[in-house]
């Protein structure tokens, strides 16, 4: 589970003044995730508490590729896959998400204070946190950045992170999709996991990396009705979330939730495990890519997901929020 430390998305903030945008975001909220019955709120796992719509006139707002909430589901730290941070703050009414506020946006850096999109670095596709240190993944060149936001917030700079070669080698606009860092008490601390959208290996499933830690090394996830990985998330509990989509003429657009044992993740290993949530275009989705969770006050795990429109008009930036089930 990502978590934001106090302070750390306005760290920096005169030096960032100049060159960052205060955004004003629109939200509407989505009554019902099951337009045909808003009586339906249990899908598999999860129990839907609320969604929003968002929309903005800044020209830059969309594309949101991944999302990292803290402890509270409150702060928030996202990107866009054309190297744009955006953070801010979710209003909620009770459990109820009501809109986005104190969102700001700048652009992402390089290691000499340039844009990342100058060096022709696009498809900002994954995120992942490690206290004050920030993980991005860029898939289309298959290279990590970590930024220090105790150093500049959103207006830090990002410096390259020594990658396996494997990573290098996977293919053009399938490459890294996920990012994960693995925190202290849980198994493979200080592992950074990375998960390619559909790089695959030699037995057709989707090649996976870790990065440092203490068993650095490849594994694979188990390709399964034609879903690429979007992103992933660590529950408390030590399981991995994998958000997962398809788009297909004859099967049509899903999403799914699959639950892997994080102990499970090891060198060489082929990881799978139980689909805890799969809906398709009939309920309230668009192209969900990014995916984290935090624990309320009353102990609910709560899953947060967002979507990339891909700046199309007839794309929208959905933002839910479920309950997860136990049982």
């Amino acid at each position: 589970m990502a978590a934001l430390p106090a302070g750390m998305l306005g760290a920096g903030a005169e030096f960032a003044h100049a060159q960052t945008s205060s955004v004003e975001v629109n939200a509407r909220r989505i009554e019902s995730f099951d337009p045909r019955d808003a009586s339906h709120i249990r899908y598999g796992s999860l129990e839907f508490r609320s969604g929003l719509v968002l929309t903005s006139s800044f020209r830059g707002f969309g594309g949101l590729s991944g999302l990292r909430l803290d402890k509270k589901g409150e702060q928030f730290i996202a990107l866009s896959d054309k190297g744009n941070w955006f953070t801010g703050r979710i209003a909620y009414r009770g459990k109820v998400m009501t809109g986005l506020a104190d969102v700001k946006s700048a652009p992402m850096l390089d290691s000499d204070g340039e844009k990342i999109t100058a060096r022709g670095w696009f498809d900002s596709e994954s995120l992942a946190l490690d206290g004050s240190t920030v993980y991005v993944g860029l898939e289309r060149v298959n290279q990590i950045l970590r930024f220090d936001f105790s150093k500049g917030g959103i207006r830090s700079r990002g410096e390259i992170v020594p990658v396996l070669p494997e990573i290098g080698k996977l293919p053009f606009n399938k490459g890294l999709e996920t990012l994960v860092f693995v925190p202290k008490g849980q198994p493979l601390a200080g592992t950074l996991i990375a998960i390619s959208e559909r790089g695959l290996d030699a037995s057709g499933n989707i090649q996976g990396f870790l990065l440092g830690g203490p068993s650095p090394g490849l594994f694979s996830v188990r390709l399964t009705k034609n879903f690429d990985i979007s992103d992933a998330t660590l529950l408390p509990s030590g399981d991995l979330l994998l958000l997962e989509r398809k788009f297909s003429i004859l099967e049509g657009v899903g999403i799914r939730i699959r639950r892997v044992p994080l102990a499970s993740v090891v060198p060489g290993a082929v990881i799978d495990g139980p689909t805890i949530f799969e809906v398709d275009l009939g309920y309230e989705i668009d192209n969900m890519e990014g995916i984290d969770t935090h624990v309320t006050a009353e102990g609910d795990t709560v899953v947060t997901m967002v979507s990339d429109d891909n700046f199309s008009m007839i794309q929208r930036t959905l933002l839910l929020q479920f309950t997860l089930i136990e049982e």
